[in-house]
C-alpha cells in the first residue's frame, strides 16, 4: 500500500487501512472502493493523508509501533482520568487524580514493556483521524516517544517509569483551560495564548500535591515548554535549570504536535518535523535528546512515494533500523516510465543516491484518469 494526499485521491482507488474514529469505531473500512461521497467525507474530517492499495505497492505493510489494544487501553484510561478533573479546583483535582495513579502507573508499565520488547522504530500513523479531544491521544504519543528516547539515552527501567508518567501527565493542566480556547480553529489572540500558557503552572499545582508519585513528574509538567536559551515558558529557565526528563518530554511534545493534525493546521511529514527540531538543537532543544529522537522514529513512513536524486521513483518498503534516514525503497519508475518489474534498493548501499522529495500526489503514468 502507499500513502497519498487526499487531494490526489481518485474515485475507484481502494482504501488500504481502516480509518477509525475516536470511539474506536470504523469510519471507512479497508478494501472499500473510494467514491465521491467518501472523498467529501474525508475532507470534512480534515484527514490529510490516507493509504491505498494498488499493484505497484502490493505487499508493503504499515506496522503499528504499539499494539492496538495497548494504544486503545492507554488512551481510554487517560481520557477517563483527565475528564474527571476538568475545570476542578487544583486541590480537588489533585485528590481525584491521586486515586488514579495506580492505574496510570500500570498504563506506563504496559507502554514501557511494549517499547522494550519491540525492535522496530516508532512510526507516525499518517492516516490517523483527527480526535475531537486531541490532548488524550497526544498524551499517549508523547509518552511513547519519550520512553523510546529515554531508552536510547540509557535510562534504567525505574527512571523510564517516571519519564513515562511525566509524559502522560505533562498536559494535565489543560483541563483547567477553556475548551473553546484549546479547540479554537483560528489563531489565538494574545490573551488566549497567555491563558493556554498557564497550563504548565496548573499542571504543576495539581501534580505536586499527589502523594503517590515523584515530585519530578510535577516538574515535567511545569518545565516541558522551557527552552535551553531561556525563551520558553512559564519561567524562562535555561539549560542547566531544566530537568533532564523535561528536556526529553519537550522534544517528544513538539514532534508529536508537528506530526499531528490540529484544529488550526495540517500535520507535517516526520522528516520535515525532524528537520525543524534539528535546527533548534543546542538553542531550544538538548542535542543528545534530538539525536535520540532521530534514532528512534521513522523518518519516511512505509508506503511513502519518493523521488530519488537520480530521477527514479519508488515507495518506502521497509526501514533500516540502524540508519533511519536511509530506508529500503521499491523502485517502480525509471525515466518517467513505470518499470516492467519493480525491484528494491537499500539506500544505505546506493552511494550518491538520496531522497530528493516526497510525492504524495503521485499518479503512475499508466494509471487511468
Amino acid at each position: 500500500m502507499r500513502l497519498i494526499s487526499i487531494d490526489a485521491l481518485k474515485v475507484g482507488m481502494i482504501i488500504g487501512r481502516t480509518i477509525w474514529n475516536e470511539a474506536g469505531h470504523p469510519l471507512l473500512q479497508q478494501g472499500v472502493a473510494v467514491s465521491p461521497t467518501i472523498i467529501n467525507r474525508l475532507k470534512q474530517l480534515q484527514i490529510k493523508y490516507m493509504y491505498i492499495d494498488d499493484e505497484l505497492t502490493k505487499g508493503i505493510e504499515i506496522q503499528e509501533s504499539i499494539p492496538s489494544h495497548v494504544r486503545k487501553k492507554v488512551v481510554s484510561n487517560i481520557t477517563d482520568s483527565f475528564q474527571k478533573i476538568r475545570k476542578m479546583d487544583p486541590k480537588k483535582a489533585s485528590y481525584v487524580l491521586d486515586q488514579q495513579t495506580k492505574m496510570l502507573n500500570f498504563l506506563v508499565e504496559d507502554l514501557l514493556q511494549s517499547i522494550l520488547n519491540s525492535e522496530e522504530m516508532l512510526t507516525v500513523l499518517m492516516d490517523a483521524y483527527l480526535y475531537d479531544e486531541y490532548i488524550y491521544q497526544h498524551s499517549f504519543q508523547v509518552a511513547m516517544y519519550a520512553l523510546a528516547m529515554g531508552q536510547e539515552l540509557g535510562y534504567n527501567a525505574n527512571e523510564l517509569r517516571i519519564i513515562g508518567l511525566g509524559a502522560i501527565l505533562h498536559d494535565v493542566g489543560k483541563m483547567m483551560i477553556s475548551t473553546d480556547v484549546l479547540q479554537k480553529p483560528g489563531r489565538l489572540t494574545d490573551e488566549e495564548f497567555e491563558e493556554v500558557k498557564q497550563h504548565a503552572r496548573f499542571g504543576f499545582d495539581i501534580l505536586r500535591n499527589l502523594h503517590s508519585i515523584s515530585l519530578i513528574v510535577a516538574h515535567c509538567a511545569f518545565q516541558h515548554h522551557e527552552r535551553l536559551d531561556g525563551s520558553g515558558y512559564p519561567r524562562g529557565l535555561v539549560d542547566f535549570e531544566i530537568h533532564p526528563y523535561a528536556k526529553i518530554i519537550a522534544v517528544a511534545d513538539v514532534f508529536d504536535a508537528m506530526t499531528s493534525t490540529r484544529v488550526y493546521r495540517s500535520r507535517m511529514m516526520p522528516v520535515k518535523a525532524l528537520q525543524i527540531i534539528e535546527n533548534g538543537k543546542g538553542t531550544l532543544y538538548d542535542a543528545k535528546v534530538v539525536a535520540a529522537l532521530k534514532c528512534t522514529v521513522v523518518h519516511y513512513p512505509n508506503g511513502t512515494v519518493v523521488k530519488l536524486s537520480d530521477g527514479r521513483r519508488g515507495v518506502i518498503s521497509r526501514q533500516n533500523t540502524t540508519i533511519p534516514a536511509m530506508p529500503w525503497i521499491r523502485i517502480f519508475e525509471e525515466h518517467q516510465q513505470v518499470v516492467v518489474a519493480t525491484y528494491e534498493i537499500n539506500l544505505h548501499e546506493a552511494p550518491g543516491v538520496m531522497i530528493e522529495s516526497m510525492e504524495l500526489n503521485y499518479s503512475p503514468t499508466t494509471e487511468e484518469t
